[in-house]
């Protein structure tokens, strides 16, 4: 997946563990409480490699533009 498409999944499912750890807590189900921490850490997994993704392409054309230039 590209750097938005991973950042974008990523907060989604930041989002979506948000409202299952809520729901869970509202009705006392540990079991949904936890499925909400877990989508949560998949969430912040998916966007620091859509971050770590677009400060390497970030990078890379920094120094491409720097190499252009020197032509």
């Amino acid at each position: 997946m590209g750097s938005t498409t991973d950042k974008v999944s990523g907060i989604a499912n930041q989002a979506a563990g948000k409202v299952k750890e809520a729901a869970g807590k509202a009705t006392g189900s540990e079991k949904l409480q936890a499925e909400g921490l877990a989508q949560r850490a998949k969430g912040k997994g998916e966007k620091l490699a859509g971050d770590a993704k677009q400060a390497v392409k970030d990078a890379t054309n920094k120094v491409a533009d720097a190499a252009n230039k020197k032509l």
